[in-house]
C-alpha cells in the first residue's frame, strides 16, 4: 500500500522521479516586481508602503479593523499576549499538540503554558476538555480566574488552528468568556480558514498568523496580528516600532519597546503572495479532495475539514493504526523521495515544558502516534 501512495504522489504533482517537498512556496506572481520596487524605493527596512499595503489587504481579507505586520508569526504572537495583558507568573492555556513556537511566545512573557487536551475532528484545543479544566480546577476571585493548585492567574488562553483546521473557536471565545480569560488565536497555519463563515483569528481579543516560507502564502519570514480594539490595534503598531514617539528628528521612546516590525522587502513579496491566496486555496482544497477520494479505498484515514468549517488545508495529514505502522510509512516515504513528516512531539514532552501543567492529553497523544503530514504543496498546472 505504502508504494500505492508514492505512486499516486508522484502522478499527483507530475514529478516521476524527483524529490517531492511536503511544502514548497510558488511565486508565480508580481513578487520580483514588486520586490525590485522596494529596492528602487531605498525603502527596505520597517517603513515602506509594501509593509501599509499589506496590513490593509489582511485588514481587508479577514475583516479586521486593524493589523500589524511584524517580522514573523512568533514575534506576533508574543506581541499579542503582551497587549492581551499576559504577565510574569501567570498561567496561559494552550493545547499540547502544537509547533514549540506557540509555548515559546507564552514563555518570553514569563508566564506558563498550561495544556488541555485536542478534539479528534479539528486537532486544535477541545471546548468540552477546556470547559471540564476550569471547572474543575479553578475560581474566579476579584474578576480574575485562578488555577487552584498553583494559585497563579490564567490570564489568556491560546487555541491553535491546527494545519489550517478551524478550532470549534466559537465555543471555546464563550468558555473563556464566562471564566474571565482573553482567548489569543494562534492562527499562523490557517489564514484563509473559516469557521461558521468567519475568518480564523477573528474570534479572540487577537489573532496572529504567520508567513514563514512553508506557510500557504510566505515572504520569507513574516508575521501579523489583528484585532477590533482600537485601543490594542494601536499600542501593537507603537510597541513593536521601539515605542518611538513621532518626532521629525528626536528620538524619544515612552516605554519599552520591540524591533518586531516586518522589512519593508518582505511585505513586497507578501502583498503578491496576498493577490494570489484565493487561487492557492482552492487549488490546496483540490489536491485535499483528490487525496481524500485515494484513501477512501485504503485502511488509512484522512484528516478531512471539521464540521462548519472551510479549512484552507494547509497541511493535509493521515492517520495510520499505530506508532509502529506510522513509523513504518515516514521511513518508506522518505527513503523513496517522498517528503512525509509526523506531528510535532507533544510539547509536555519537552525538557523545557516537563514542569507545566496539563490535564489528561489522551486524543493528543493518540494523534502524536499516528499522524503523518502529506505532501501539500500548490500543484503547478
Amino acid at each position: 500500500m505504502f508504494d500505492l501512495f508514492v505512486q499516486f504522489v508522484r502522478d499527483t504533482f507530475n514529478d516521476s522521479d524527483g524529490f517531492i517537498p511536503l511544502h514548497e512556496p510558488r511565486f508565480t506572481g508580481n513578487e520580483k516586481k514588486y520586490v525590485n520596487d522596494a529596492i528602487d524605493s531605498t525603502f527596505v527596512s520597517s517603513v515602506g508602503q509594501y509593509v501599509d499595503r499589506f496590513e490593509e489587504q489582511i485588514r481587508t481579507y479577514t475583516g479586521s479593523s486593524y493589523a500589524i505586520a511584524t517580522v514573523n508569526g512568533t514575534a506576533a504572537l508574543h506581541m499579542a499576549l503582551i497587549l492581551a495583558g499576559v504577565q510574569r507568573d501567570d498561567l496561559v492555556i494552550t493545547q499540547p499538540l502544537s509547533f514549540v513556537a506557540t509555548s515559546n511566545a507564552i514563555a518570553y512573557t514569563g508566564a506558563t503554558p498550561c495544556f488541555v487536551d485536542v478534539d479528534l475532528d479539528t486537532l486544535s484545543l477541545s471546548p468540552e476538555k477546556l470547559a471540564a479544566f476550569l471547572d474543575a480546577h479553578t475560581e474566579i476571585r476579584d474578576g480574575h480566574c485562578y488555577h487552584l493548585a498553583s494559585g497563579k492567574r490564567i490570564s489568556a488562553c491560546v487555541p491553535m488552528h491546527t494545519f489550517g483546521h478551524p478550532a470549534r473557536i466559537d465555543a471555546i471565545v464563550r468558555i473563556c468568556a464566562a471564566h474571565q480569560i482573553t482567548v489569543v488565536e494562534d492562527a499562523a497555519e490557517s489564514l484563509g480558514s473559516t469557521y461558521q463563515g468567519q475568518q480564523t483569528g477573528t474570534f479572540g481579543l487577537l489573532g496572529t498568523y504567520s508567513f514563514n516560507g512553508n506557510k500557504t502564502i510566505t515572504c520569507g519570514g513574516g508575521g501579523m496580528i489583528v484585532t477590533n480594539d482600537e485601543q490594542l490595534g494601536r499600542l501593537g503598531k507603537h510597541l513593536t516600532t521601539q515605542a518611538k514617539v513621532p518626532h521629525p528628528w528626536e528620538f524619544n521612546h515612552d516605554q519599552t519597546g520591540y524591533n518586531y516590525r516586518l522589512p519593508n522587502l518582505n511585505a513586497a513579496m507578501a502583498c503578491a503572495q496576498m493577490e494570489q491566496l484565493d487561487g492557492f486555496i482552492a487549488n490546496k482544497q483540490q489536491l485535499a479532495g483528490l487525496y481524500e477520494a485515494f484513501f477512501q479505498t485504503t485502511p488509512y484515514q484522512f484528516v478531512q475539514q471539521p464540521a462548519n468549517s472551510q479549512s484552507n488545508f494547509w497541511l493535509n495529514a493521515i492517520l495510520l493504526s499505530n506508532r509502529q505502522e506510522r513509523d513504518a510509512f515516514l521511513a518508506y516515504t522518505n527513503r523513496n523521495g517522498i517528503m512525509t513528516r509526523p506531528a510535532w512531539t507533544l510539547l509536555p514532552s519537552l525538557p523545557m515544558l516537563s514542569h507545566c501543567p496539563h490535564d489528561d492529553l489522551t486524543h493528543a497523544q493518540y494523534i502524536e502516534d499516528r499522524l503523518v503530514n502529506i505532501p501539500s504543496s500548490v500543484r503547478l498546472t
